[in-house]
């Protein structure tokens, strides 16, 4: 009867003949310089270490990416400013500011195409190139200069005050843009693509109006009431979506679509019905104008276009920041957003999270329909009240990544282009279809964010940086 332990094991030969060859390896060999000996010269063991070690570090660092030895990489760890550079200029962030950069210059071309004395010059390119050159320089440059002084400051205007009211006006068309975007982005970070920013502002608008001119309350009182009204009115109208989802699984974009067209033609019949929301003693399709107590005053005085409003879209914005990143309940949120399956199984109800966060989402769209109403449209609207910001607020929430304060600053840039946009249009002829070519490539870049860090040779986020190589001296001396 065998002995167990004396089994031929593959496993024990491998085992054995490993051991052999580390026991030959560390077994001193003979020199050129000299017979075998029990104590070698130090410098010549430490070059041959080294020479017999640098292969073998150079497989090292090919199967082990991440370590951080310089000799078991194959090179030196990146510094902690290439690290620093490498998040920054691969980052959300600068994919935004890029994509802004790209569709300006993308609109550069087509102010330069469509310009008639571009046209003209470019019959004699080849005889005359500078005409060219200084045609588009001329029509470029006195576009984009048009659009910056219709938007942020009026170098014309004989004194400050007057030079700065661009900026007011820019500041006015951002707030309905910024509160319509908190709505869509807070639904975004649900997981909801919330499309129906069009319905949400015509309800809020309706009853914001109707409380503006159907009641005499006094002055705060009113006004607050009818800002609470046009609030409720948006979430009333998203919290149908919310409920849907959640009780049968319809798809909110559907849903969103068909609540649109349904607000948008239920608001058409109140404008059109004496006693709903038709003016009094006329036929045409608009409301009443509002009484002063349900006014938004001005903000800096009535040479300006800006109203309270955009001090309710900050308080807004900041509410949004504290619920997404202090409270419970926009960890729920976010939570539900990044997984719901994960959410359900961590005892969190998805079908709530989606109510919730719908009443809440139209909620802050319903702000927009409340600053347009009662604080731009105070002599009466009708059903294009809305004037696509319902749309234009997506375009906001995608540029500013879902977050609060990114969504405040997309909403600023696009209430630029927008006031700007009518001035370039007056005052250097170039059709308003340029700056709505300069919105939908802002978005296209934005979905494509391979494509713009391939144009500027951007690094890909969460890949390994390169890492220096060292010379054979200094990885000599390191040894």
């Amino acid at each position: 009867m065998s002995d167990p332990t004396n089994r031929d094991d593959p496993t024990d030969r491998d085992n054995t003949d490993t051991q052999g060859e580390t026991l030959g390896a560390s077994t001193p060999q003979p020199t050129s310089s000299g017979p075998l000996s029990p104590h070698p010269d130090p410098g010549q063991a430490s070059t041959a270490a080294v020479a017999e070690e640098a292969p073998a570090a150079g497989a090292a660092g090919a199967a082990v990416p991440g370590s951080e030895e310089p000799g078991a990489a194959g090179g030196e760890p990146p510094s902690r400013w290439n690290v620093a550079l490498r998040e920054i200029t691969g980052g959300s962030a600068m994919i935004s500011v890029l994509a802004v950069l790209l569709a300006l210059v993308v609109g550069a071309i087509l102010i330069a195409i469509t310009d008639p004395h571009v046209q003209a010059t470019a019959g004699y390119f080849f005889s005359r190139p500078t005409d060219m050159l200084g045609a588009i320089w001329h029509s470029v440059a006195g576009a984009y200069t048009s659009l910056f002084e219709g938007a942020i400051y009026n170098f014309g205007r004989p004194t400050f005050l007057a030079g700065i009211s661009p900026l007011m006006d820019t500041l006015t068309f951002a707030t309905p843009l910024i509160a319509g975007g908190l709505g869509v982005g807070l639904a975004f970070r649900l997981g909801l693509f919330n499309i129906g920013g069009q319905g949400q502002i015509l309800m809020a608008a309706a009853a914001a109006g109707w409380v503006g001119w159907s009641f005499h309350l006094p002055p705060v009182i009113h006004l607050i009431v009818a800002i609470a009204a046009g609030l409720a009115g948006g979430a009333i109208w998203a919290g149908i979506v919310g409920v849907l989802r959640a009780r049968t699984g319809a798809h909110e974009v559907i849903v969103t679509i068909m609540l649109n067209w349904t607000a948008f033609y239920l608001l058409a019949y109140m404008l059109r019905t004496p006693g709903l929301l038709q003016a009094p003693g006329t036929s045409n399709p608009k409301s009443p104008a509002l009484l002063p107590n349900a006014i938004l005053p001005p903000l800096f005085g009535p040479r300006y276009t800006i109203h309270w409003g955009f001090i309710l879209v900050i308080a807004a914005t900041i509410f949004t920041w504290w619920l997404l990143k202090r409270s419970n309940l926009g960890f729920r949120f976010r939570a539900v957003g990044e997984n719901p399956n994960a959410a359900r199984v961590a005892g969190i109800n998805v079908n709530n999270m989606y109510v919730y966060g719908m009443l809440i989402a139209g909620a802050l769209v319903g702000l927009a329909g409340v600053s347009l109403v009662l604080g731009t449209s105070t002599t009466g609207f009708g059903s294009g009240v809305d004037a696509g910001i319902g749309f234009d607020a997506i375009t906001v929430a995608l540029l500013g990544r879902s977050k609060p304060w990114g969504i405040f600053f997309a909403g600023l840039l696009f209430g630029a282009l927008k006031a700007g946009g009518y001035v370039m249009q007056a005052t250097n002829d170039i059709p308003i279809d340029i700056v709505l070519i300069v919105q939908s490539l802002i978005v296209l870049f934005i979905a494509a964010p391979p494509l713009v860090r391939a144009i500027f040779r951007l690094p890909t986020p969460g890949a390994a940086p390169r890492r220096r190589r060292p010379t054979l001296a200094k990885e000599v001396a390191a040894k």
